[in-house]
């Protein structure tokens, strides 16, 4: 019986060949392929701007239809325009982590279940190559979607607000919007690596990255409410454990990029630029919600680390 392999014109390849530093880069474009494939993405996508879309419809009414100039730029100058930033990607955590379900969590689960790490790990394709690949596989979804709305928004702020302070009232901005984007990226490609690697199938993996997402905002939102029931006046513990959940590390880290703690979506009261809500919850300690952020972020590396091997899975 003759091979099936019939084309051996593989063996006169004369094209370029890729240096064996970009071999995880390979295993990163694929897994964006096959992530970009899902309708599912694209829908999730498309929704991680809403905010932003509001917040614009609403400012160019408020500025083109305002009963005199003096009522319009009264309200402007009570904007801190970093805090609408930072309440546009507090808004949008959740979609973050429905785009982190869709990416992130069969990325290694999968190939448990299909036992491809046999594959992917014969030479030349290293451990490393592997995990790096599959990081960036679902880090770059994350940030480009949260970059996108973000930075139109920033460009719409620059080409009509520029007379109320939109660039001079903090000149750093368009770089401190840069690292904001990259926390919920580097953060749900880090956990969601962590977790796959620690499943045999997607879903059951997706389950526990679920449950321990929506136990954690469960929390977070007790937090919260304890705070406001108490109008701020609650144990400077309380403010602190409101961070202590996926989501709220993501907004403590996007606080301390931005050097803000938040003021209100559509302000209403209090004077000059520097208005604030009547009882923020400040921003957490930087130096141990820095070093708690990357710590889990690397625990969960480590984890991927431990559990990735090339050997059959029975089950």
């Amino acid at each position: 019986m003759s091979s099936p392999i019939l084309d051996l014109s593989y063996r006169h390849y004369d094209g370029p060949l890729e240096a064996p530093i970009h071999r995880w880069w390979a295993i990163a474009k694929m897994s964006m392929r096959l992530g970009t494939k899902k309708k599912g993405f694209w829908i999730w996508s498309a929704l991680s701007g809403y905010w932003y879309l509001i917040l614009m419809a609403v400012y160019y009414f408020i500025d083109a239809f305002s009963p005199s100039p003096a009522a319009s730029r009264q309200f402007f100058a009570r904007i801190v325009w970093k805090d609408q930033f930072l309440n546009a990607f507090s808004i949008g955590q959740l979609v973050y982590f429905i785009l982190a379900l869709l990416l992130g969590v069969g990325a290694i689960a999968n190939d448990n279940r299909a036992n491809a790490l046999l594959i992917y790990l014969s030479k030349p394709c290293t451990k490393a190559d592997y995990i790096i690949g599959k990081w960036f596989g679902i880090f770059i979804p994350i940030v480009i979607v949260t970059a996108v709305p973000t930075f139109l928004f920033f460009i719409y702020g620059c080409l009509s607000f520029r007379s109320y302070g939109f660039l001079t009232q903090d000149p750093w901005l368009f770089f401190q919007l840069i690292g904001m984007c990259l926390i919920t990226g580097f953060f749900h490609a880090s956990v969601s690596l962590g977790i796959s690697s620690m499943f045999n199938q997607g879903r059951m993996a997706g389950a526990a990255y679920a449950g321990v997402y929506f136990l954690g905002l469960f929390f977070t939102k007790a937090m919260q409410i304890i705070h406001i029931a108490s109008h701020g006046k609650a144990p400077k513990i309380v403010d602190s454990l409101f961070y202590l959940s996926p989501d709220g590390l993501q907004i403590a880290m996007a606080k301390l990029v931005l050097g803000t703690d938040g003021s209100p979506i559509f302000p209403i009261q209090g004077n000059g630029p520097q208005a604030r809500m009547p009882n923020p919850i400040h921003a957490p300690n930087g130096f141990i919600f820095t070093l708690l952020f990357f710590g889990i972020c690397a625990l969960s590396l480590l984890v991927a680390w431990r559990r990735v091997r090339a050997v059959e899975v029975v089950g």
